[in-house]
């Protein structure tokens, strides 16, 4: 590991490990997202009513992708499906106040467990990591032309 960047790829992967053996599994009985009605719900929450065509764009997923996603969600009840509120022919998905919810209390949970990993961290290292965490995703995020809108 020569190089910096180097050690970012393997640290990432590592990261990437970690928060796919911690993130929410689907399991009804505790109530858990799964990832990706987790990430549709936040695209919802801060955007508005989205198309399929407009999430396909905004994520970069296929729209049969998208639609079996949003099928999916749309039966649990945290998503409904709408007239496009501005006259377009395309129905749009809205996040529900359930939807809002669930959502409000996974981003609790994970809130928690970050809590819990910098628990000895100086206020100003964790404040540091996430503005480079931002600078790093809002770079990859102009590479690729799909901003994530940001609060």
């Amino acid at each position: 590991m020569d190089k910096p960047t180097h050690l970012i790829e393997f640290e990432t992967m590592i990261l990437g490990r970690h928060l796919r053996l911690n993130s929410p599994r689907p399991r009804r009985s505790t109530g858990h997202l799964d990832t990706s009605a987790y990430i549709l719900l936040s695209r919802l929450s801060m955007e508005g009513p989205l198309s399929i065509g407009q999430l396909s764009d905004a994520l970069g997923l296929d729209t049969s992708t998208l639609h079996r996603q949003m099928m999916a969600i749309l039966g649990t009840g945290l998503v409904e499906r709408i007239p496009d509120p501005d006259g377009g022919m395309a129905r749009k998905y809205r996040i529900t106040p359930e939807g809002r919810d669930r959502l409000d209390a996974e981003r609790a949970g994970s809130i928690d467990a970050l809590d819990k990993v910098m628990e000895n961290w100086e206020a100003d290292d964790v404040a540091a990591f996430a503005a480079y965490l931002e600078r790093f995703n809002t770079d990859i995020e102009k590479l690729d032309g799909r901003p994530w809108p940001r609060p």
